[in-house]
């Protein structure tokens, strides 16, 4: 679950998570803030490790009291996948809005893989970007295991 006021904009492969795989947005994010009064801010490593990425961020200092949501997860899976080269033709991504660790807004957006492009982005940008960057991650990690399997036969 990401914070739902971080705008996540560049992979940060040198983090200090012990499995940043595991992050809710497949591997951590550097990025800025949304959080009204702190519009384009750049959070600390540490506000980055300990809030933007993970969300729930109570002690964050830039969390306003009055919002819709807590964080925002993610989950993908591939549809439609085409034989001939083993891709799939769209990707459907999943997202949780929280509040009070219950869901406010649910859906699913839809990526085609074959046109690049979103199918319907998400009207707020905060989470049509966190979905992007939670996609690229996931398309890394599939083809991590696609490759790896190639390797092991």
């Amino acid at each position: 679950m990401a914070c739902p006021f971080f705008m996540p904009v560049e992979r940060l492969d040198n983090g200090t998570w012990l499995h940043a795989g595991r992050l809710p947005l497949g591997c951590g994010w550097s990025g800025h803030c949304t959080a009204p009064g702190h519009e384009g801010e750049t959070p600390s490593q540490e506000e980055l490790r300990e809030f933007c990425n993970l969300g729930y961020a109570e002690r964050c200092g830039r969390l306003p009291q009055e919002r819709k949501w807590d964080s925002v997860r993610f989950a993908a899976r591939m549809v439609g996948r085409d034989v001939e080269n083993g891709t799939g033709a769209r990707i459907q991504i999943r997202y949780v809005c929280e509040r009070g660790h219950r869901p406010e807004e649910h859906g699913m957006l839809e990526f085609d893989a074959f046109e690049a492009r979103w199918v319907e982005p998400h009207r707020d940008g905060r989470v049509q970007r966190m979905a992007e960057c939670f996609l690229e991650s996931f398309l890394a990690k599939k083809n991590r295991q696609e490759m790896t399997q190639a390797e092991a036969s």
